[in-house]
């Protein structure tokens, strides 16, 4: 049995677990929803003759691990929502308060580690790659547990909160320092009753590169960027070339991932779908 046969099984039973004895009209629901997306014969027989794997990843992936998204209700650091926070206007307006926010996201993710989902997919990666076979991840989640978990073929197409881009000279570096830079050792509780006084522009991160000392930012991609158009190019060429595709921990809402997998679906490739819950592109799926 393979990875994914397992894990497959494993969400199966997981979804079945949740239900109550005394709910039988939810109960049935669940049960006739089920069955037409768990058809383990037939990924298994997909599987097994895949050459080209694309595996798209989400949020969902990294649950198990701890960390915080942000999204939805509840998704606060002190009284801003992330999409309050992670824009270029936000970063103009007040890159204290925006580096607060994400040096708290990069000392809580320093702290976690991958999961079996993790660790399933790089572990898938390695065997297959042993038999000529080619998995590559694309993944949404800026954590890079996907990188702890030993995945080699990894395109972070929202970028890495462990990568700085100079704001001056276009520098983007790996950067792993824990404070990102004295003055916000201890800064960024999320404590919605925390008011730490703005730390001055020339004391937040700055650039290294050949005495550029530019402002730095989070190599991420904040609302109403688009994605690095390199990264795009070798994410479509992986899709052009996929004879199967896993969505796995993705609700498949965000654009433009959530056109990757339909994308690939349209061509006549199989798409299998590891989730807890169905989603918006379910039903455009085998």
């Amino acid at each position: 049995m393979s990875l994914f046969q397992f894990t497959a099984r494993r969400l199966v039973s997981r979804a079945y677990c949740g239900l109550t004895a005394s709910s039988s009209k939810k109960q049935k629901f669940y049960l006739e929803m089920a069955r037409p997306s768990s058809n383990l014969a037939d990924f298994r027989e997909v599987f097994a003759k895949a050459k080209h794997i694309v595996i798209i990843t989400g949020a969902g992936v990294s649950a198990e691990s701890g960390v915080p998204t942000f999204r939805g209700a509840g998704g606060f650091w002190r009284k801003w929502q992330a999409q309050e926070l992670a824009t270029p206007e936000a970063f103009a307006r007040n890159p204290s308060r925006v580096w607060e926010f994400y040096h708290y996201r990069r000392e809580v993710m320093l702290s976690k580690h991958p999961n079996p989902a993790h660790i399933a997919i790089a572990e898938c990666e390695r065997r297959l790659s042993k038999q000529g076979r080619s998995v590559v991840v694309i993944t949404q989640n800026i954590d890079e547990l996907h990188r702890k978990a030993g995945t080699k073929h990894l395109l972070e197409i929202h970028g890495s909160l462990f990568k700085t881009r100079c704001t001056n000279c276009g520098n983007v570096a790996a950067n792993y320092k824990s404070p990102i830079c004295p003055a916000l050792a201890g800064k960024g509780a999320p404590d919605p009753e925390t008011k730490d006084a703005a730390i001055p522009v020339e004391d937040l991160p700055q650039c290294e590169e050949d005495g550029c000392n530019g402002l730095l930012r989070p190599h991420v991609v904040w609302f109403g960027e688009t994605l690095d158009p390199d990264v795009l190019t070798e994410v479509e060429k992986e899709l052009e070339i996929c004879d199967l595709c896993l969505v796995v921990g993705t609700s498949s809402v965000v654009y433009p991932a959530a056109m990757f997998a339909p994308q690939v679906s349209a061509r006549g490739v199989p798409v299998a779908e590891f989730n807890m819950e169905a989603t918006p592109a379910t039903n455009r799926f085998r």
